[in-house]
Order: C-alpha cells, then sequence, then structure tokens
C-alpha cells in the first residue's frame, strides 16, 4: 500500500510537470527523426570540372556518378571558393592533373576514386597515377581537421549556455536577482551587468578551447590566429545570452536543461560535421536559423581555408544579430519582474 501510494505520487507529479513529460516522450522523438531525415538525404554527388581532357576521358566521367562541366582554369578559383566544384582535372604533356579543393577529406577520396578508375580503363593514353594538388589542406589533412573547427564553435556553445543558463537561474531563485530588480538599476543594466560578468569567464574559457585546439591537438590552422579568436568569442557570447534569456523560463535545474534537446542538439547536425548537401530539404532550413552554423561555416573558412575578415564578415555580423536578438529579449523577459 506504501509502495503503490509512492508511485501514484510520482505520476501524478510527471503529469503536473507537463514540460518534463514532453521532454521525456516528445524530444526522443523528434531528434531521431532529425538524424533520420539527415542520414537518409540525398547522396552527395561530386562536382568535378576539367580543360582540355581527351573525349576518351571525358565520355567515362560523363558516366560515372558526378556532375560534370568544363570550367576555364581562370574559373577554377572562384569555383573552389564559392563551393561549387570539388575538383578540376586537365592534362598537360600527356600527364592527368588533379587540382582537388581540398576542405573535405571524404570528398577528396570519393572524387580520387573515381578519377583512378577512369585512368584504369584509360590506361593506354592516360597515366594511372595522376598528379594531385590540393586548392585548401593538403593530402596529410584528416577528418578532425575537417570537422574540428565545428567543435570549437559546438563546445564553446554547449558549455557556455548550460552554465550560464543554470547560474542565472540560481540568481533568480536564490533572491539576488529580486533584490536587484528593486534597486534604482534599470532593466538593461542588469541583462548588460549579468553579460559581462559572465562575459569575463567565456573570454578565458573561448581562449583556452582555440589555444588547446590548435597548440595541443595540432588542429589544422591556415587562418589568423585572431580571427579564430573572435568568432569563438562571438559564439559564445551568443550561448551566454541565449542562456540567460531561456533560463527566465525555467523553474529549476533539471528545467534549463531540458532545452539541450531542442536548442543544442538540433545545430550539432545542421553546424557542418555531416555534410549539408546530403540533409533532407525537409530540415535543411533549420540551419541557418542557428547560431553554430554562421559559426561552424566562419571557423572552417579561417582554419582550413585560411580567409580574413573580408570573407567572413557576414557570418561575424550574423552572430552579433543574434546576440542583440537575445539580449533585448532578455531584457523585455524581465518584465514580469518588474514593471519598470
Amino acid at each position: 500500500m506504501r509502495i503503490s501510494a509512492l508511485v501514484i505520487r510520482i505520476v501524478k507529479q510527471f503529469f503536473h510537470d507537463k514540460r518534463t513529460l514532453a521532454m521525456m516522450l516528445l524530444a526522443p522523438l523528434l531528434i531521431l527523426s532529425i538524424v533520420s531525415l539527415v542520414f537518409n538525404g540525398d547522396v552527395v554527388i561530386p562536382k568535378i570540372g576539367y580543360e582540355d581532357i581527351p573525349a576518351p576521358l571525358h565520355s567515362e566521367l560523363e558516366q560515372k556518378y558526378v556532375e560534370s562541366e568544363e570550367v576555364d582554369r581562370e574559373l577554377v578559383g572562384e569555383k573552389f571558393k564559392e563551393g561549387s566544384l570539388d575538383a578540376w582535372i586537365t592534362i598537360n604533356k600527356g600527364h592527368l592533373n588533379i587540382l582537388l579543393e581540398g576542405s573535405d577529406p571524404k570528398m577528396n577520396r570519393q572524387v580520387l576514386s573515381i578519377i583512378q578508375a577512369i585512368s584504369l580503363k584509360q590506361s593506354n593514353s592516360v597515366p594511372i597515377e595522376p598528379k594531385v594538388t590540393y586548392f585548401y589542406g593538403s593530402e596529410n589533412m584528416s577528418s578532425f581537421d575537417n570537422f574540428g573547427p565545428v567543435l570549437i564553435g559546438f563546445f564553446a556553445f554547449f558549455f557556455v549556455f548550460l552554465i550560464s543558463g543554470v547560474s542565472f537561474l540560481r540568481e533568480r531563485t536564490g533572491g539576488t536577482l529580486e533584490r536587484l530588480m528593486a534597486s534604482p538599476l534599470k532593466r538593461w543594466e542588469i541583462v548588460v551587468g549579468y553579460l559581462l560578468g559572465f562575459g569575463f569567464f567565456t573570454l578565458i574559457q573561448s581562449g583556452l578551447i582555440v589555444v588547446y585546439s590548435i597548440y595541443v591537438l595540432d588542429l589544422l590552422m591556415v587562418g589568423d590566429f585572431i580571427w579564430v579568436l573572435l568568432i569563438t568569442l562571438l559564439v559564445a557570447f551568443t550561448a551566454l545570452s541565449l542562456g540567460t534569456l531561456l533560463s527566465a523560463f525555467a523553474q529549476n535545474e533539471l528545467q534549463m536543461i531540458q532545452f539541450i534537446p531542442i536548442i543544442i542538439v538540433p545545430q550539432v547536425f545542421f553546424s557542418g560535421i555531416f555534410n549539408l548537401e546530403a540533409i533532407s530539404d525537409w530540415v535543411s532550413w533549420i540551419g541557418p536559423i542557428t547560431p553554430l552554423y554562421y559559426a561552424a561555416d566562419a571557423l572552417k573558412d579561417v582554419m582550413i581555408r585560411g580567409y580574413g575578415g573580408e570573407e567572413i564578415l557576414l557570418n561575424i555580423f550574423v552572430l552579433i544579430g543574434f546576440s542583440i536578438v537575445f539580449i533585448i529579449a532578455n531584457i523585455i523577459a524581465l518584465r514580469k519582474y518588474r514593471s519598470f
């Protein structure tokens, strides 16, 4: 009887906490659905350009499962930069030359496998071992070098979001925020004060992540270190402003953690760890509305492609825009604690 009473109490408690109940029942289904759409998306087809290749080689290339087009030598670099080309092949003095875009080791291997298979059939006129060069990266580039920049952005975002949200929640539940709201401080001053206070440790964390990744884990680094640090700091600050915002809608630490399946997990799939071209159109729209999508893109541009401020400026402005929106929303959310 006592056990049954305890069971009934726990069941009733869960039914009263509809948010927890929804997280237990619906969140796993949501995540599984996203995973299914990600891994059952379109097959990524290599895009190969060519110039001055023999007709038999051209014919074999068209029969393979690739997108091929003739590309002038002067346009190859532009095509690589805009992401519309994975490789470019040409014949020079009887030798087959392959120029790979190079930023994705998996795509590099796929392209080389296709071209080498064609070369075997054309071995009378084309050497089996082509000369391979890289526009970005090198043959020594690993898969970790490819998705490492994404992980830098992800870990900076995840831990700052969680810690700032829980910390701000404790400020509220412990009565500190209530006392501040009773003071002459304006709402925006309170929000900015908290963000700058937490931001000091965010700066330290961002610096540690970047330095450790590049100089200890030896992650590929082609561009300028300062840009990587700036992007990491911006995505961490975005997570800080979002974490403090969402903490206003949580009553305890458990409810704060419940935001992870909705806020954090979807961003992992659309940040660049998986090839974004393969993701189903049903969910591909999620990426451009998430901060990590722009942070990961900017980090890969700097660390792998060696880009600078001009090329990543849009991503930086978007991250700043996210932070401003979250800060404004934070100030508005504090209205329920004070009407001025």
